[in-house]
């Protein structure tokens, strides 16, 4: 049964009439135009369409839109700063830490999410969190890189 359920996307309000179970994915997409957020398997496990739930990464394809009304959800889109990239998404193009590109943005809200949670993560905690999002193409190396990297950086990465 559809019913109006209010969102906090990326620091804006937004009111979608719809089933309350449907994924937050397609809402994300469909609805309201944010397609940075990418459909992969389909089933929780490539990380593509990672997104932030107040800081904590969570994968939108399984995530009914109930479980997320009124809380805070950051997709891709809403890491720009003023118009520019933040610094994590900096350092990825700057280790050319993509190559499809198809689960970077994922990757990039992983990382966000863990930059978040630990502002100077060691390699070991990098890998382990980031090993949950799968990258097909091999840009692993150079997407760690851009991890260590960003939290090097004056503001943890963020």
């Amino acid at each position: 049964m559809k019913r109006s359920v209010r969102l906090k996307i990326n620091d804006k309000l937004h009111d979608v009439v719809t089933d309350p179970s449907r994924k937050l994915l397609w809402v994300l997409r469909t609805e309201l135009g944010l397609t940075g957020t990418k459909y992969g398997c389909g089933e929780g496990y490539c990380g593509a369409c990672t997104v932030l739930v107040n800081n904590d990464a969570v994968r939108s394809c399984q995530t009914p839109l109930q479980d997320v009304e009124g809380k805070e959800v950051v997709t891709i889109e809403g890491l720009e700063k003023d118009g520019g990239l933040s610094a994590l998404q900096h350092e990825f193009v700057q280790h050319d830490a993509l190559q499809c590109g198809y689960c970077t943005s994922g990757m990039i809200m992983s990382a966000t999410s863990l930059l978040k949670a630990n502002s100077r993560p060691s390699r070991a905690e990098i890998l382990e969190w980031m090993d949950s999002n799968l990258c097909r193409c091999g840009a692993h190396k150079r997407i760690v890189e851009a991890v260590e990297a960003a939290a090097a950086g004056t503001k943890g990465g963020i």
